[in-house]
């Protein structure tokens, strides 16, 4: 193990854009790995991985470091030590690795500390779940598995293990959720002819039981309400063979944009994107799907293992005007459900106050819609953290 003064510069810069100037941490890894393109695939690695691993254990090496203000070279150090990297005499990471380790042992039993977390979120957390917060708020701090969806217009599961191992990409087929591939080793996949030829895409497992929970059937008209970048959208086109109808519905166009580019890709004809550009386009829906997504903006917190950076950047004013945002599409949104339809409420929050708490506020108030049954899927499943609300609007008596 050695380290290369130009990969940990990389590093030192990524983490500056992520902490200083608030960039997204994929965002600036990925900008940090286009502007050198030379580097090899182990390389690439040392630099997502450790930029990452300094992200998610930053308030825990900062304390541990007692390092100065953005001082990221003293926090690189300390993810030599916590890895057994041996240290280079470089005079930016001059650091007793024996004080470290006795500062690690004496901030070993406050696990705010420990588990690398603001104060305000791990009093949030325990307050909402209880004595199952310690177990979850662990699993967050795991690094996140690479998960496919296999996109079945256009191959089956075994086809497409078999397509990639060819390639000497090598994948687990997941239990229970049969569109689903591990990813054994963690690799730049996009850059694959399967890929590009719509195959699969980058899916986490748990994300992947959202669009079944809705059950669809090919010929049903589906608007997904919050599409998004549209991975869902592309998931409910397969399960309905591309046969039917499926809008896909949100507040920000370019987002749409890019579902546009997705479902050509998987070959998706059945998906017809639009812009909510007020109330009207909501309301010219009314009583039009056999089924309605509601998969809608959320504090985030199940994923926290994919976007570790999304925990020093919340806060609670933000989780309050979310859970707002969430009883506003609540309120409107399933007017465009048919009587006798399904629609799914879902978030990847583990808050029961944006979950199951949401559901129960909006059951209190609409009586003409039951819950069917309603599911949670935890980070300590290995999976990120899922809710979903299978919900049916009755038909008139």
């Amino acid at each position: 193990m050695r380290l290369y003064r130009n990969l940990c510069e990389a590093v030192v810069l990524t983490l500056h854009e992520i902490v200083v100037e608030k960039k997204h941490a994929d965002k600036a890894i990925e900008k940090a790995l286009k502007q050198n393109p030379k580097w090899g695939a182990r390389d690439r690695r040392f630099i997502a991985e450790t930029t990452y691993d300094i992200v998610r254990w930053y308030r825990l090496f900062k304390e541990v470091s007692r390092a100065g203000e953005f001082d990221f070279w003293k926090l690189l150090a300390v993810w030599c030590v916590w890895n057994d990297w041996p240290l280079p005499p470089w005079p930016e990471l001059l650091i007793d690795p024996n004080q470290l380790h006795e500062r690690f042992e004496h901030l070993s039993h406050d696990r705010r500390i420990t588990e690398s977390i603001p104060d305000w979120l791990d009093e949030l957390g325990e307050k909402e779940l209880g004595t199952q917060w310690p177990r979850e708020l662990h699993a967050l701090n795991e690094e996140a598995p690479v998960y496919l969806r296999v996109n079945t217009l256009k191959t089956a599961r075994q086809n497409l293990q078999g397509q990639l191992a060819d390639d000497e990409v090598f994948t687990k087929a997941v239990s229970g959720i049969p569109d689903a591939l591990l990813l054994e080793e963690r690799q730049n996949i996009f850059s694959l002819p399967q890929f590009k030829n719509g195959l699969f895409e980058v899916q986490d497992a748990g994300s992947q039981l959202i669009a079944p929970f809705l059950n669809v059937e090919p010929g049903h008209r589906v608007i997904d309400a919050c599409a998004g970048g549209g991975g869902k959208t592309l998931h409910l086109a397969a399960l309905m063979h591309n046969k039917g109808r499926i809008i896909a519905l949100d507040t920000e166009a370019w987002k749409l944009e890019e579902l546009k580019k997705r479902a050509r890709r998987a070959g998706a004809s059945t998906i017809e994107p639009r812009a909510i550009d007020s109330s009207k386009t909501i309301k010219r829906l009314e009583n039009s799907a056999d089924r309605l997504l509601l998969d809608v903006p959320c504090s985030g917190l199940g994923v926290l293992k994919r976007n570790p950076d999304a925990k020093w950047k919340l806060s609670l004013d933000f989780i309050e005007n979310v859970k707002q945002v969430q009883e506003k599409i609540l309120s409107e949104y399933p007017i465009m459900l048919k009587p006798g339809g399904l629609m799914v409420y879902a978030t990847c929050s583990i808050l029961p106050s944006e979950n199951s708490g949401q559901v129960k506020n909006f059951l209190t108030g609409r009586k003409d819609f039951e819950l069917v049954k309603e599911k949670s899927v935890l980070p300590s499943e290995g999976y990120d953290g899922f809710y979903m609300a299978l919900i049916r609007r009755k038909s008139p008596t």
